[in-house]
């Protein structure tokens, strides 16, 4: 949440000539129901197993594309399980950062939810233990994170069918 996914992930796609898709975005296109919507009335974990269910989709489906993913998608042990053959990245942003880029924003129902520095704490350690490719995004433009992952990836994602997960 606030690390610049779906900027970095559009300019990354463009970038590598490949579409662009958004998980929450795409979970509403869906459904009819944002992501807050889908907190507010089934709860949180009906939500994380449409998004499985969803990211697992996209991952099989042996399209290329560059694929955001929602800020909790990496704590499912089966959604880390499906990304194991996909390259992962990672744009590590500060705890302070996050609350700047953010604030205090309705639209983000992880956000009413207490000790939110704890709960950064603990998707970090998700999502490094599932990413390839770890970038620092605090102090840097999107298009200078851009240029990172891009530095960053491995020979074999750009420009081949693996698919990029942020």
């Amino acid at each position: 949440m606030g690390a610049g996914k779906s900027t970095v992930g559009r300019l990354l796609a463009g970038r590598l000539g490949v579409p662009f898709v958004d998980s929450d975005q795409e979970l509403t296109a869906r459904t009819g129901r944002t992501p807050r919507e889908i907190f507010a009335t089934d709860g949180e974990p009906v939500f994380r197993a449409l998004e499985r269910e969803l990211i697992a989709e996209l991952v099989t489906d042996a399209s290329d594309r560059v694929l955001a993913l929602g800020g909790g998608a990496l704590e499912d042990s089966a959604t880390r399980a499906v990304l194991r053959d996909a390259v992962v990245v990672h744009l590590d942003v500060s705890h302070e950062a996050v609350l700047a880029r953010v604030g205090r924003d309705p639209g983000r129902p992880m956000l009413a939810r207490p000790g939110l520095d704890r709960l950064h704490l603990d998707r970090l350690a998700a999502y490094r233990a599932a990413a390839q490719v770890d970038v620092t995004t605090d102090g840097r433009t999107p298009q200078q994170v851009v240029e990172a992952v891009l530095a960053a990836l491995p020979d074999t994602a750009a420009g081949s069918s693996d698919q990029l997960v942020q």
